[in-house]
């Protein structure tokens, strides 16, 4: 479901998200008892489409027609990745400029991040975005 904007809390579909623009910020809802995970920040998820011949192999494995979808915190101290490069399709965090790679399966590609933005893999069912799993690694920062 969207987390905000005037369209908060409706179920998002793929029509939603066109090739290259920015990503949203998404909550699951549970499907079988329609509660909303947003009791915690560490359930943000960014959703973004790209085109597919543009993502790896097994990044595109895990989409959904290029919609593909991390972890909306940064692994570096927590913050929010709440910024888009458009230019190179990457998100950034605003607090330490961490940037990930949503083609790469969210590599790091600057900044003081340590690990890659936790994925989460995805599918159509019924035409709404569901995931197709769990996150596949843990979302937020590990204090050393």
């Amino acid at each position: 479901m969207f987390a905000g904007g005037e369209r908060i809390g409706q179920v998002i579909t793929p029509g939603d998200l066109l090739a290259g623009k920015p990503p949203v910020m998404v909550y699951p809802i549970d499907p079988s008892s329609r509660v909303v995970r947003d009791g915690s920040r560490l359930n943000q998820i960014l959703l973004v489409r790209l085109p597919p011949d543009e993502l790896d192999e097994d990044t595109r494995a895990r989409s959904a027609d290029g919609v593909v979808a991390y972890s909306g915190v940064c692994t570096h101290a927590g913050c929010d990745v709440t910024l888009w490069q458009a230019e190179t399709r990457r998100f950034r965090c605003p607090c330490h400029d961490s940037e990930f790679d949503p083609r790469e399966r969210g590599r790091v590609v600057g900044g003081p991040a340590p690990r890659r933005l936790p994925r989460l893999p995805v599918k159509v069912v019924d035409g709404v975005i569901v995931a197709d799993g769990s996150f596949m690694s843990r979302p937020g920062f590990q204090p050393g």
